[in-house]
C-alpha cells in the first residue's frame, strides 16, 4: 500500500536496535518497513506495537544472504510503498568465536556476505534513486570488531572491518551528492533478546545483572542516536560515532597503562 510518508527501511529488524529504531522513526513521521530473516510472529508483534503507538509500519521476511533479495526488496518498496528516505543496515555477522581451523570456508564467507556484501548490495540498489532525489541517509550498525580484531573472530572482524571501510568509501563518493552515510560502532552489550539474548540463553539475565545499573545499552536509547544522525543538516554530518555504557572501557583503551600519580 502506498504511503504519503517518507520511508525508513530496517534490514535486521529484531527486538533490539532494529525494532526500537523503527519505532523511533515511525514516531518521527516515517513509514517504517521492518525486514528480518525469520519469526513472522515476532515481526508482526513489532509492527503492531508501532501501529498501536500511532505510527505507520509494515513487515517483510527477508533472507539478506540470498542473491537478489535486497535488490528486489528495494525495488518493491520504491514501487509499492514510497521513496526510501533513510535505511538502517542492522544485520550482524557474528558466527561465534572459532579458531582458524574450526572456521570452514563457507562459514567465513557467510560472515562476509552478511557483514560487508549486504551493505554494498543495499547501497548499490538504493543510492541511484537517492542521488536523483538529491538526498538520503544510510545508517550502518557496526561493532568493536570493525576496529579491533581478536582471536577467534576471523570472520567477524574481517566482515566488520570491511563494513567500516566500505562505509567510508561510500560516504566519500556519495556525500557530495547529498547521501549521508553514518557508521555506528556499538562498543558494548545491547539489551537485545533476539541477538545477545539468544546467544547467551539462560545466562542473559545474570549477565545483565552483573553489568550493574545502566551497564547494558538500552536499544530504545541508542535509537535516539540513530534518529539524531538522520536529522543532521548537511553542514555538520557525522560519519562515525561509537556508543558504549558508561561503565565500559573504550575499545582503544582496553589495556590501560598503570595510573600515574601526578601529585608527586
Amino acid at each position: 500500500m502506498p504511503s504519503d510518508k517518507p520511508v525508513f527501511l530496517v534490514i535486521g529488524a529484531g527486538a533490539g536496535i532494529g525494532g526500537n529504531t523503527a519505532a523511533r522513526f515511525a514516531l518521527g513521521g516515517y513509514h517504517a518497513v521492518l525486514a528480518r530473516r525469520s519469526d513472522e510472529e515476532g515481526l508482526q508483534r513489532l509492527v503492531g506495537k508501532i501501529e498501536d503507538a500511532g505510527g505507520s509500519a509494515s513487515g517483510i521476511l527477508l533472507d539478506a544472504s540470498a542473491d537478489g533479495s535486497i535488490e528486489e526488496l528495494v525495488e518493491r518498496i520504491e514501487r509499492d510503498i514510497g521513496p526510501i528516505d533513510c535505511a538502517l543496515y542492522n544485520l550482524g555477522a557474528q558466527i561465534g568465536t572459532r579458531k582458524l581451523h574450526d572456521t570452514p570456508h563457507r562459514t567465513f564467507e557467510l560472515g562476509w556476505r552478511l557483514g560487508c556484501y549486504g551493505v554494498f548490495r543495499l547501497a548499490h540498489a538504493m543510492f541511484p534513486a537517492m542521488v536523483k532525489r538529491g538526498k538520503g541517509t544510510l545508517l550502518v550498525t557496526s561493532a568493536t570488531s570493525a576496529v579491533r580484531g581478536n582471536a577467534g573472530q576471523h570472520s567477524h572482524a574481517a566482515a566488520m572491518g570491511g563494513r567500516r571501510m566500505l562505509c567510508q568509501t561510500l560516504h566519500a563518493e556519495f556525500g557530495p551528492q547529498g547521501i549521508h552515510v553514518a557508521h555506528i560502532v556499538v562498543d558494548g552489550a545491547v539489551d537485545a533478546p533476539d541477538t545477545l539474548g539468544k546467544m547467551m540463553g539462560d545466562k542473559f539475565e545474570a549477565f545483565k545483572a552483573s553489568k550493574g545499573d545502566e551497564g547494558v545499552i538500552d536499544p530504545a536509547e541508542i535509537a535516539e542516536t540513530y534518529w539524531h544522525l538522520a536529522q543532521q543538516p548537511k553542514n555538520c554530518w557525522t560519519h562515525e560515532v561509537d556508543v558504549r555504557p558508561w561503565t565500559d572501557v573504550a575499545w582503544w583503551n582496553d589495556n590501560p597503562s598503570p595510573t600515574i600519580d601526578f601529585r608527586r
